[in-house]
């Protein structure tokens, strides 16, 4: 009795397994050849090259034709699994979390901001405060003078009553302005009429159903997600949603939300610089009009899209979708790519097999990488830095002190800021995996780290001169790195510490003494 009691839980522990497995698999999507699917291998190749040999560091993309992935790739070391940073990606996922919420009469994009906050509005409401609508914040049309995102998050509570107070000078919906504490209002009135918050919502409404899960979304000092940015997903994620809404709302024969949602949520509202001269508005796809929280493109495309390029497009003339993570200061080059290698590489006809160049590239997703260091760990100072301490002058960084430990390869960090010690591993010849409660380059920084850290990292280092010690600290999830520049005179360390946010700032140099 004993034995088949275990062999029933043996068997039932099998099957459900192989239940999970499947839901799994079924959750993937359908992968298959370009040229199957009307596409040229060689120009897929021709993009990837040329995203190469570009300044913009790419992370990932997926390319899919006909709801299949034709091409996918990660430059090491980022990965499949790892969630990224969306930043503004993010607002595409809150205003699909308003159409649910509108689908279910929980609220009207055509509903007044005010009527959800009566418990936060200032002494005096202005009329172009009570004329204000779910619609101007979708559209990016608030009407206030600057974006006060960056006054918003510096606060420690009740955003939602700060950004009230911000005066309204022109009238809600006649000019654009990109306000990303606009989206974290969407997302608060989501929260206020559905008492979750938008990616508790959107789970058993969207996530399940494409089979998207293990995602994160930053909250604000009140528990509310922040809307405006702060998704973290998978790349195969983002294509999943692209498809979602190439689909029209529809996944495996559901409609989820209806077309006309859809429809009106990736359709113009308005126009970024209606005066501007058509030439300008003919090289730039940030001037192709805005919609609830989704860009137009050219070649009649849309998109989601997040800072240092984090893009979800959607090409519904050409039935395609393309997912891509990357960090870089110069988006529209970085679409510029996506219009002159990818497009015309789609072909409305199944073409015939291209082996040869199927195998080219192929080959070449499979050897994606980020450039590593120059294999340089030797410098005649190791001998007198390595395992020592050097005291750190008083800094905005509030660092107190660094020390080096060099082993073979590998040169061992530990940073005390605030009192606390921070250990960082960098491997000399490859990536050095690991996580650290560091925290990493933000362009919104969060107070609350809750579900942030640890961050996974990987870190690596060369000496650049004898004196010269380069680190680069890869945060995987993130678009970003942190390099550390530590240069040695006799028992003197000078420190600069550079990103992609701050490296056009002005950044002082730390300075520190070796302990004796």
């Amino acid at each position: 009795m004993y034995y088949l009691k275990n062999l029933f839980i043996v068997a039932l522990t099998f099957l459900l397994l192989a239940t999970c497995s499947n839901n799994k698999s079924e959750n993937k999507l359908t992968r298959s050849t370009p040229e199957t699917e009307g596409v040229s291998s060689e120009g897929i190749l021709r993009f990837v090259e040329a995203a190469e040999k570009s300044n913009i560091e790419f992370h990932s993309f997926m390319f899919l034709r006909h709801g299949k992935v034709i091409a996918e790739g990660w430059w090491n070391p980022y990965r499949p699994d790892l969630k990224h940073t969306m930043y503004s990606l993010s607002k595409s996922f809150t205003s699909t979390a308003v159409g649910f919420a509108v689908t279910e009469k929980r609220l009207s994009v055509n509903d007044k901001v005010i009527s959800f906050f009566p418990e936060d509005l200032p002494d005096t409401i202005t009329p172009y405060l009570s004329e204000l609508k779910v619609k101007d914040l979708l559209s990016m049309s608030v009407g206030q003078k600057t974006d006060p995102t960056s006054i918003i998050a510096r606060t420690d509570s009740n955003w939602v009553k700060t950004f009230l107070s911000i005066p309204i000078v022109n009238e809600p919906g006649s000019k654009f302005l990109y306000n990303s504490s606009a989206t974290f209002i969407l997302s608060a009135i989501v929260q206020k009429v559905t008492g979750e918050k938008i990616v508790d919502y959107l789970k058993p409404r969207l996530f399940e159903f494409l089979g998207i899960d293990g995602i994160d979304w930053e909250i604000n000092p009140d528990g509310i997600n922040t809307g405006g940015w702060g998704l973290r997903l998978k790349t195969e994620d983002i294509a999943k949603t692209g498809q979602f809404y190439l689909q029209k709302g529809s996944w495996k024969e559901k409609q989820l939300l209806p077309e006309e949602w859809i429809e009106e949520a990736t359709t113009v509202k308005i126009y970024q610089a209606p005066d501007l001269a058509q030439a300008a508005k003919d090289s730039s796809d940030w001037l192709q009009g805005y919609c609830y929280q989704f860009w137009r493109c050219r070649n009649n495309a849309y998109r989601g899209d997040g800072a240092y390029g984090q893009f979800m497009i959607v090409m519904p003339e050409q039935d395609a979708v393309l997912a891509i993570t990357t960090e870089t200061s110069e988006t529209q080059k970085e679409l510029n790519l996506v219009w002159k290698y990818l497009l015309p590489a789609i072909k409305k006809g199944k073409l015939p097999d291209d082996n040869e160049g199927l195998v080219k590239l192929r080959k070449k997703l499979s050897s994606l990488s980020l450039p590593l260091y120059k294999k340089n760990t030797i410098s005649p100072i190791i001998k007198n830095i390595s395992g020592k301490t050097f005291v750190l002058e008083p800094n905005e960084r509030n660092m107190e002190s660094i020390s080096f430990n060099f082993i073979d390869n590998m040169c061992q960090v530990t940073l005390k800021i605030n009192s606390k010690d921070y250990f960082l591993k960098f491997d000399g010849h490859s990536w050095n995996f690991g996580e650290t409660f560091l925290p990493g380059p933000n362009l919104v920084p969060n107070k609350n780290m809750s579900g942030l850290l640890p961050a996974k990292v990987t870190g690596n280092y060369c000496w650049k001169d004898n004196d010269t010690l380069e680190l680069k600290l890869q945060y995987i999830e993130s678009p970003h790195s942190e390099r550390i520049i530590c240069n040695f005179d006799q028992n003197k360390v000078y420190i600069e510490m550079t990103n992609i946010i701050n490296r056009n700032r002005n950044n002082p140099i730390i300075k520190g003494e070796l302990v004796k």
